[in-house]
């Protein structure tokens, strides 16, 4: 990080997103560890956007590309966007070991400077809960749809704390003698971490209500929430330690999706 005075929360996160890339796809939950995994977000995504066939898609803040590729793997015509340039790195490795044809651009997923409905189907999973202005990027990713086009949400509250929480944190506390290493780059991030998410939009958690409220004000038609993501979370618990699956399955994760009128 730098001191400058220049230097913005949004370039903070864009570092701090830049610094986790090396090791972003170990953790469950940010890569796919198992065929069964893959089908549940396969089975997730054409609920709610169907199938490809050549249809245009975005995936917002792309990461390492899981998302983009299973879009891929579903048919669409795939950008991805990040604005982490190590993210990217990643992504484009994963994409050409697959031989999958994945577009990947670094921009911002606030404000994209892609043209104005350009794209059948945006989706984006785990960004909304870091964004700065979710009423402007709401607005241009309207922008960014055609007439018709559908937007995917897949997000959650990672702020609450529930008895789940509570249960996983007194047993590693009861388990960390076994392990125990010294983790001071843990703990910066960490403290980083906490810093960015004390001054984002959603500072008290994204809950699935209010983005539901600030969708339809950017014009969106309906948009409903799904809270089925059983599939997923029970594929991702066989990679977790039994607490922290209880509490994965406990938080208040949700997927949303909505229409741009025709």
């Amino acid at each position: 990080m730098t001191a400058h005075a220049n230097y913005s929360l949004r370039d903070e996160i864009r570092d701090y997103w830049s610094d986790r890339a090396e090791t972003f796809d170990l953790q469950v939950g940010h890569e796919i560890f198992s065929e069964q995994e893959r089908a549940a977000w396969h089975a997730l995504l054409t609920r709610h956007i169907g199938p490809g066939a050549g249809r245009s898609s975005l995936d917002l803040a792309c990461g390492t590309g899981v998302i983009s590729d299973l879009m891929h793997d579903l048919g669409f015509v795939v950008t991805g966007l990040d604005w982490s340039e190590a993210m990217l790195a990643k992504a484009r490795a994963k994409a050409q070991k697959r031989s999958a044809d994945i577009r990947f651009i670094m921009r911002d997923a606030e404000r994209t400077l892609e043209d104005r409905a350009s794209y059948d189907v945006i989706v984006t999973r785990h960004l909304v809960w870091t964004l700065l202005d979710p009423k402007a990027a709401f607005a241009e990713w309207f922008s960014l749809l055609r007439p018709g086009g559908k937007l995917l949400i897949i997000d959650g509250d990672f702020v609450s704390r529930n008895w789940a929480t509570r249960l996983r944190e007194v047993w590693e506390k009861l388990t960390a003698g076994k392990f125990r290493v010294s983790d001071n780059d843990g703990a910066v991030m960490a403290r980083r971490h906490q810093n960015i998410l004390a001054r984002v939009y959603f500072s008290g958690g994204a809950r699935a209500e209010e983005i539901v409220r600030l969708l339809a004000d950017a014009g969106l038609d309906q948009p409903v929430v799904d809270w089925k993501l059983g599939a997923i979370h029970r594929a991702q618990a066989r990679q977790m330690s039994w607490p922290k699956a209880i509490e994965r399955a406990t938080q208040h994760r949700f997927a949303i999706w909505a229409t741009k009128p025709q």
